[in-house]
């Protein structure tokens, strides 16, 4: 990295991204304090944990480790085709990742949380592996997303919907746009050995090649089970965020909340994030969607935080406390 790409890194991360931070949330406040009956709203969060909703709070807690789960059976899947790879093995790489992702664009640092499990010879080819179970996640993403823009544009708001203060049209534009990315990255991700054959035209490209030729081996089968691994993960993460919805009385059709997600969903993958910035725009574009069918900002806002603890911060939590038994580099 040149010495202007590195000042520009570290204006972005400790300028602009803490600016961001700031502003999104103090944008978030300013909508709190306009809601209506701000105090009860606020004594309901607090006794979320043993209120008369609690077994469905703990319900969501629990939830977090099928989340999970299923993300560690695919890290399973996918670095036993290198070697082998048990379950719980993956459980604590997917958790270390986590742990390694929070203070990264995108995350991109889940890729070096998860290698530290995999043996020294074989982490180069699990980057690649990461990168493919990635691609997986965000095909599921993009194409539930989609078919909830269909929903939203043709079936629910009859040509008259405006979300995050997008017009009908701009809508369809973004739905248009993510079909075609959607197609496009379903057409790679079952075609990855075209990846390889483009990186051996490259000069002097012996080394990545041999690092990334494991997705040759790549069939149908297996990334097919990746995918419906990837869409159990996300119906699960949906149903998180009815259920935390629920819990908070805002109050949307279950239906409805359904599909507004997936276009949160959608919209949080397509936006670049990082660090402090990353809760702000989930709590602002959650109220801005989430606000079409509910008035009950604190609730969104709540839920949003909520499920951000539940499946990030927690998790990341138990994933440094693994990281520090790890022995990166075995002894010859």
């Amino acid at each position: 990295m040149t010495v202007s790409g590195k000042n520009i890194k570290i204006i972005f991360k400790f300028i602009i991204a803490p600016l961001l931070g700031v502003w999104l949330f103090y944008s978030l406040y300013q909508q709190v304090r306009q809601q209506p009956n701000l105090q009860h709203s606020l004594s309901l969060i607090r006794s979320v944990p043993f209120g008369k909703e609690a077994p469905i709070f703990w319900l969501v807690v629990g939830l977090s480790f099928l989340n999970w789960g299923f993300e560690a059976k695919k890290w399973q899947l996918l670095v036993s085709t290198i070697q082998s790879f048990s379950f719980l093995r993956a459980f604590k790489s997917v958790l270390s990742g986590i742990t390694l992702s929070l203070n990264t664009p995108n995350r991109m640092g889940e890729y070096g949380g998860r290698i530290i499990y995999v043996e020294t010879g074989n982490r180069i080819k699990a980057i690649s592996l990461s990168i493919a179970g990635s691609i997986s996640q965000l095909i599921i993403t993009l194409l539930l997303g989609c078919m909830g823009l269909t929903y939203m544009l043709f079936f629910q708001g009859a040509g008259e919907v405006t979300l995050m203060g997008l017009p009908d049209f701009w809508l369809r534009i973004l739905l248009y746009l993510s079909v075609i990315i959607t197609l496009l990255l379903l057409l790679f991700f079952f075609r990855l050995s075209w990846l390889i054959r483009l990186v051996e035209k490259i000069p002097a490209s012996g080394k990545v090649v041999q690092y990334i030729s494991v997705l040759d081996h790549f069939d149908a089968k297996l990334l097919l089970r990746l995918l419906f691994l990837s869409f159990l993960r996300y119906i699960v993460f949906v149903l998180q965020y009815i259920l935390m919805l629920h819990v908070l009385q805002v109050a949307i059709p279950w239906m409805s909340a359904f599909w507004i997600i997936t276009i949160l969903f959608l919209v949080l993958a397509i936006v670049p994030s990082f660090a402090i910035a990353d809760l702000g725009i989930r709590g602002k574009f959650s109220v801005e969607l989430l606000g079409f069918y509910s008035a009950n900002t604190i609730g969104i806002i709540g839920t949003t935080f909520g499920i951000w603890m539940i499946n990030l911060f927690i998790p990341a939590l138990a994933g440094s406390l693994l990281i520090l038994n790890v022995k990166f580099f075995k002894d010859k």
